[in-house]
């Protein structure tokens, strides 16, 4: 009998721990907030002075080659 209740007490743990039920649209939407972060953190490094002055320089340099 006890052995009958540790068997079914344990699976129903499992089944808690395990069920991922309603996580989904919840990982989805940390996912969309945590890449639209990313995107807008990238576009200002990107289209910053200094990565837009060094990426001119380098064209510059790629394009006045003294050969």
């Amino acid at each position: 009998m006890l052995d009958k209740v540790l068997r079914t007490t344990r699976a129903r743990l499992t089944m808690l721990v395990v069920d991922e039920a309603g996580m989904s649209t919840v990982e989805y939407a940390i996912g969309t907030v945590a890449a639209a972060a990313f995107g807008a953190i990238l576009y200002s490094v990107v289209t910053g002075d200094s990565i837009v002055g060094a990426l001119t320089n380098i064209i510059n340099r790629a394009l006045n080659t003294g050969t």
